[in-house]
């Protein structure tokens, strides 16, 4: 059982390793701190649109974070269990990346009061005072704003290190005796240790042992993620009819294996031993093998939910797992890291929201072809209203949690090598940053793009000192070129690992040119279904729907709920040979605001495709894609659009064959609604 690797002897063995081996294992490449790395174009006007949306607002009338619920009251105590905690790592660098002045008060606010009410004894809220067992993990979320806040504004280091230290102190007492270890504590252990590395690398205050020791500890009091994600335990398909090995249910729950996926390398740091990389590389592996979808994440209706099309991937999973991938790459250095976190985030994200980002879904799917209470519903563990767009459907934890992904996703766009000798562009789309790198060279970079709804890249580097900037090269890019100032396109020689392309930058100024042309790809699915890409984005059918009002908040009138139903026939089978590829230069050289919306993106994929029966297997959700279909309407051109533009899709299409020969094109028109 689960909890018998808890053991004093396993704890004391432990212990002894963290006297003999306090120091820990270097990365491959550091994070910027929050700030250096700022987002422009296209990809500041969507942080600014999720800024105009309910991340930006929530505060003001969600009662779960309205700060005028907890100021200079107790009930402050029940935020920092999770929404608080949640609301603030988001929030903190989305306010300062957009510099909204309102958001970086409240996110003050909060730290300030947290900080100022710490107990005696080092505790971090919620249980002061009262009689309710105090339970370590509410607080992760908070470490990493704090941690964050430090970064943007070191005047507060001493205040939140201070207090982080004490909070240390008591935490490896409780570890010590066992306690502070709930459910959630035992799956999520890897976030407190992230906290503790960070103070580790930057101000250990010479406490480097009793860090290493209690990330020891908090390791062997929670899940042994490197058994989890095993080829003996990890379960193949989904979870509802098996019996979990460990015990513990939410080891297979989708979020905390969205988190969990962080464990196996931060135990590296502090072990030291390969097996943990190794054991990494592996979990990253059977996830998407056995629960990938193509939109980059993975589906898990609260617990993990197999390949079916129609099966729920819950929003906290896919901002968390953006995030766990960015600190594998930091960690490990493999491309197939990054690659997997941008797909997550320019399809699965934009996808769960409503354009204006006012409404969330709880859980998103493949093939979505109506967003409503659905009785009965194909998610065995949610309920109906999962996939409505809302202000809270199912859970509330989407809705403060989600805002993390963009600002996290551009805060991790740039690394230094450990060194700090080089710059590292991982993350492609328009940025900018400044950074001073070791021996005082100033840089400043400026990248120019529509990517990813274009191929290229513009880079203006402006440097006092001659260094080794890289660039990654996604592995979906074809036969693309590089240019350095007036010199020729040459071919591109990215790192077969890291996936990075190194160019020798010299003092002054430096422009290259990035071409990065991509093919469209298929993706095979089950049932004999596929799914298209090119390049970072997956394509879909972007269904036409009604659109209902279905609730309105009455604190906040564009706090809505929408229940969208088809409008338009969506049971196409598609002949993947005619797929062709299109893309709109923009006329004024800027895209469309908000881009995630229906018909918006300039990038488009056409097919030759034709109905099919295609049942639907309850009122509102359809069948598994039909395997060898035949037409039942005549021949015509459907367009694809990028996968997080729709809102009702069909992603993973069924297959036909038209053979050779022309047709009439139809893009655009639609056909009779057949349900």
């Amino acid at each position: 059982m689960f909890r018998a690797r808890r053991t004093t002897l396993s704890l004391a063995l432990i212990g002894l390793a963290a006297e003999a081996k306090y120091g820990l294992a270097p990365k491959k490449f550091e994070a910027l701190p929050l700030g250096n790395v700022r987002p422009t174009g296209w990809l500041l006007d969507q942080l600014q649109v999720q800024t105009n949306g309910v991340a930006g607002h929530m505060h003001e009338f969600y009662d779960l974070v309205s700060n005028s619920d907890w100021i200079g009251g107790d009930s402050f105590y029940s935020y920092l269990e999770e929404a608080g905690s949640y609301w603030f790592n988001a929030m903190v660098p989305n306010g300062i990346l957009v510099n909204n002045t309102v958001i970086k008060e409240k996110t003050q606010e909060f730290l300030d009061y947290v900080l100022d009410h710490q107990d005696e004894s080092g505790w971090l809220g919620p249980e002061v005072g009262t009689d309710k067992p105090r339970f370590l993990w509410g607080r992760y979320p908070f470490f990493f704003g704090a941690i964050q806040m430090v970064e943007y504004k070191p005047s507060q280091t001493d205040r939140v290190v201070t207090a982080l230290h004490k909070f240390v102190n008591l935490a490896n007492e409780m570890l010590r005796k066992e306690q502070g270890v709930d459910k959630w504590a035992m799956t999520r252990w890897e976030d407190f240790v992230l906290a503790l590395q960070w103070l580790h690398d930057y101000h250990p205050r010479g406490q480097e042992k009793l860090l290493v020791d209690t990330m020891t500890r908090l390791k062997w009091s929670g899940v042994p993620w490197e058994k989890v994600f095993s080829e003996k335990y990890f379960p193949r398909g989904p979870v509802e009819n098996l019996t979990n090995p460990f015990g513990l249910e939410l080891s297979w729950h989708g979020v905390n294996m969205a988190e969990g996926l962080k464990a196996l390398p931060a135990t590296y740091r502090f072990t030291h031993n390969q097996s943990d990389l190794d054991a990494a590389n592996l979990a990253w592996d059977l996830m998407f093998r056995y629960h990938g979808r193509p939109s980059g994440a993975y589906a898990a209706d609260e617990m993990l939910a197999g390949l079916e099309a129609v099966r729920g991937t819950e929003l906290c999973l896919v901002v968390e797992a953006m995030f766990s991938g960015s600190y594998l790459y930091q960690v490990i250095g493999d491309l197939k890291y990054a690659d997997r976190v941008e797909r997550m985030t320019y399809n699965a994200l934009p996808a769960t929201m409503t354009a204006d980002m006012w409404g969330r879904q709880y859980l998103q799917q493949q093939n979505q072809v109506a967003a409503k209470n659905m009785t009965p519903n194909p998610f065995p563990e949610d309920g109906p209203y999962s996939n409505v767009f809302g202000l809270e459907p199912n859970y509330p934890c989407c809705t403060v949690n989600f805002p993390q992904g963009w600002p996290k996703f551009i805060t991790n766009a740039f690394l230094k090598t450990v060194d700090g000798k080089s710059l590292v562009h991982l993350y492609l789309g328009p940025f900018s940053t400044e950074v001073t790198l070791s021996d005082g060279n100033d840089a400043k970079v400026v990248v120019e793009t529509l990517y990813p709804f274009g191929d290229t890249l513009t880079t203006t580097i402006t440097a006092t000192k001659d260094f080794d900037y890289f660039v990654r090269i996604p592995s979906w890019v074809s036969g693309g070129s590089i240019s350095v100032g007036d010199g020729p396109k040459e071919e591109l020689t990215p790192d077969e690992q890291t996936g990075l392309q190194k160019v020798e930058v010299k003092k002054g100024v430096t422009v290259l040119r990035l071409r990065l042309p991509a093919e469209i790809t298929i993706e095979k699915r089950l049932h004999g279904s596929i799914a298209v890409h090119r390049g970072p984005l997956n394509y879909a059918f972007d269904i036409g729907r009604a659109e209902q009002v279905i609730k309105t908040d009455p604190r906040e009138t564009h706090a809505i709920d929408l229940q969208y139903d088809p409008a338009e026939a969506w049971e196409y089978a598609i002949d993947p040979s005619s797929l062709v590829y299109h893309h709109d230069t923009p006329t004024s050289g800027n895209l469309p605001s908000p881009i995630f919306d229906s018909g918006l993106p300039p990038t488009r994929i056409t097919a030759s495709a034709c109905l099919i029966d295609w049942p639907l297997a309850g009122d509102t959700f359809a069948s598994s894609p039909p395997e060898n279909p035949e037409c039942v309407g005549p021949r015509r051109v459907i367009t694809l659009w990028p996968f997080g533009a729709t809102k009702l899709r069909i992603s993973e299409f069924p297959v036909v064959s038209f053979g050779e020969g022309v047709f009439e094109d139809v893009v655009g028109s639609q056909v009779p609604l057949q349900l």
